[in-house]
């Protein structure tokens, strides 16, 4: 059975979700704004970290902490959220201001700030 659009599928619905999420994200600026991201690659995208694997790394090593609790590095990090990251005998505690997939070196501070 056909819908008023022509097709055999309901308007909207998850495909037309899907279809406004791909739009979203792939048009305009390569430096596109998204919800969340894991938190191993914010951690490198924001330069807290340098590197992917050891941000994955300290995040299975229980020393990166989200709101007062360890999280893997799976965990969808969101604005608001307060991070402390455990450097040996010292802590680094930030709040996330802005979560993107891609920043430049020179905007990665406005990420997040410090507590």
């Amino acid at each position: 059975m056909k819908n008023s659009n022509g097709t055999g599928q309901a308007p909207g619905g998850l495909e037309g979700e899907l279809r406004n999420y791909y739009c979203r994200r792939n048009i305009g600026s390569f430096r596109t704004e998204v919800k969340a991201v894991r938190l191993d690659k914010y951690l490198k995208v924001s330069r807290l970290i340098k590197r992917r694997t050891v941000a994955n790394e300290a995040c299975d090593a229980g020393r990166v902490l989200v709101n007062d609790r360890p999280v893997k590095a799976s965990y969808s990090v969101k604005e608001g959220d307060v991070l402390e990251i455990v450097f040996g005998n010292k802590s680094v505690k930030v709040r996330v201001l802005n979560v993107r997939e891609t920043v430049k070196k020179e905007e990665a501070a406005e990420l997040y700030e410090y507590i």
